[in-house]
């Protein structure tokens, strides 16, 4: 069966979702592997955006509605840069630079807006390893956005 070309865009999207969400996840767990985190913690970590603290004792629902969150977010970080990327030609040209201030936003965003405004409230920014990761880490996901979506055009 011959793929459409308007099918295309969307395999690249969920492609780049799909790398991106699980390096992240990846990232985040073998920060906190040695302070005994468990990948479980990680996806219930992400669930108690919905849930609160009571994420941590719901098993295997909760790592599930962790894991979707996570990709669902990832999916609409790398939706926003395409379609962006779309009506401003000069994005997907210089796509290394501003893919890195995407990410950047997408940091400022998720920490002071939607955590902040979420069951799972505003982060804690005492561990400086930490920050310094995460802000890296968010950097890397900016431009992996505007690589993953420069292919798509």
């Amino acid at each position: 069966m011959q793929e459409t070309r308007s099918a295309w865009p969307w395999r690249r999207l969920l492609a780049g979702t799909a790398t991106i969400g699980s390096l992240d996840l990846l990232f985040a767990w073998s920060f906190w592997a040695n302070k005994g985190v468990t990948f479980t913690d990680i996806l219930h970590s992400i669930a108690s955006g919905w849930y609160g603290k009571a994420s941590r004792d719901m098993g295997a629902t909760s790592a599930a509605v962790g894991a979707a969150s996570h990709y669902a977010i990832i999916f609409c970080f790398m939706l926003a840069w395409w379609l962006a990327a779309r009506l401003v030609p000069a994005l997907s040209r210089r796509w290394l630079a501003f893919g890195a201030l995407y990410g950047l936003a997408l940091y400022a965003l998720m920490n002071f807006v939607v955590l902040p405004l979420s069951a799972a409230g505003s982060p804690g920014f005492d561990n400086r390893a930490w920050l310094v990761g995460s802000i890296a880490m968010h950097a890397a996901i900016g431009v992996l956005c505007a690589w993953f979506a420069r292919k798509t055009a």
